[in-house]
């Protein structure tokens, strides 16, 4: 019998035989991949779900240690209750994670559980040490620290003063930086576009503008008939400035052969302006208002402490001044989450105004 007859009596593989077999192959992958992810995230799931009841478990079953101003602090026992329930939430999340099909919204949930699962651990083993280096151990004495759980109490008798004092002072930061932004652009604009308004301004931009606007205090508060327009005046100064610089260089860096183009179509000055130069130099525009965003916080706080008197400025004051430093610390926690939450909001304004630009410029 020759090899070739051989061959030719051997069955040979179909077509559908070896689809079948990468079917399987990949269908095996597929399990194996799935249950890699859901075995990591009972792993990495359950870690959230320990250092919260970690933190539930010090807070209400070791004592806290008396001390000359509370023997127990208030709202132990809710913020070790509270604890525990995220805790238990977090776990009810993990174990929704092996079911094979679920709720668009609780998969939403869970995939956001995943992301921020790392700072659901360290959260937590943060505060528990801050809550064992004060209420439990006395290292960080009171008044000057305060456990987390005294942060409780704080919000729940005091939210109205809270809720007041941040509601003047957003309407005081949006007011100066709603004047400084407008002032500033169109500033910078000016200066970019003429040669002629660049010969006059630029002198003061350099001279006047790196001057901190703190430190014009007591000039503002003399001149300005009242405090809060005095205030007003010095956040606009502090957000204009890096607004103007940067909008002028923002115009500046426009690319030439755009004013060509345009006029070759027939565009006006007009058009030049407002349709090429501006739009091509918004990027840099909104690095000035982050900049002159972040300044203008801290024109804020020093307006409010020294003149104006309501706003989270003037609440810290207050709360110094009757070292209630538990209410002070109520009030940075609240302003940190205010100026985080209008960055975040100018970022979002930014990505929709810019959304056309997104392939060009570096987010």
């Amino acid at each position: 019998m020759n090899t070739s007859s051989v061959a030719l009596d051997k069955p040979a593989e179909t077509p559908r035989a070896k689809a079948g077999s990468g079917d399987i192959a990949v269908c095996n992958a597929a399990v194996r991949s799935t249950a890699v992810r859901r075995t990591r995230f009972y792993a990495f799931g359950l870690l959230p779900v320990a250092a919260w009841g970690l933190l539930g478990a010090i807070t209400l079953f070791w004592p806290d240690k008396p001390s000359g101003f509370a023997e127990e602090w208030p709202c132990t026992r809710e913020f070790g209750a509270g604890a525990l329930t995220l805790a238990a939430f977090w776990l009810l999340l993990a174990i929704t994670a092996s079911f094979s099909s679920l709720p668009r919204v609780i998969e939403r949930i869970n995939a956001g559980f995943r992301h921020f699962a790392p700072w659901l651990i360290v959260l937590p083993l943060f505060l528990a040490l801050w809550e064992i280096l004060t209420a439990k151990t006395g290292a960080l004495a009171p008044p000057f620290f305060a456990p987390p759980s005294s942060l409780i109490e704080a919000y729940r008798d005091d939210y109205a003063r809270l809720a007041d004092s941040a509601w003047n002072s957003i309407k005081l930061l949006l007011e100066g930086i709603l004047w400084g932004a407008l002032t500033g652009f169109t500033i910078g604009v000016a200066i970019g576009w003429s040669q002629r308004i660049n010969y006059w301004l630029h002198p003061f931009l350099r001279f006047l503008g790196p001057l901190p606007p703190t430190a014009l205090l007591p000039i503002a508060f003399f001149f300005f008939p009242s405090s809060h327009s005095a205030s007003v005046f010095l956040i606009a100064l502090a957000t204009g400035f890096p607004v103007a610089i940067l909008s002028w260089s923002g115009i500046a860096s426009v690319n030439k052969a755009y004013y060509d183009v345009a006029r070759t179509l027939g565009a006006s000055e007009r058009f030049l302006i407002f349709r090429v130069a501006i739009p091509a130099a918004l990027p840099q525009v909104f690095v000035g208002l982050f900049m002159g965003l972040g300044g203008s916080f801290v024109v804020l706080i020093v307006a409010e402490m020294m003149g104006v008197k309501s706003g989270l400025g003037w609440y810290l004051e207050w709360a110094k001044g009757y070292a209630d430093y538990v209410k002070m610390y109520a009030a940075l926690i609240l302003m940190t989450f205010l100026f985080s939450g209008l960055i975040s909001l100018l970022f979002a304004v930014r990505d929709r105004m810019l959304v056309w630009q997104k392939g060009i410029v570096k987010w």
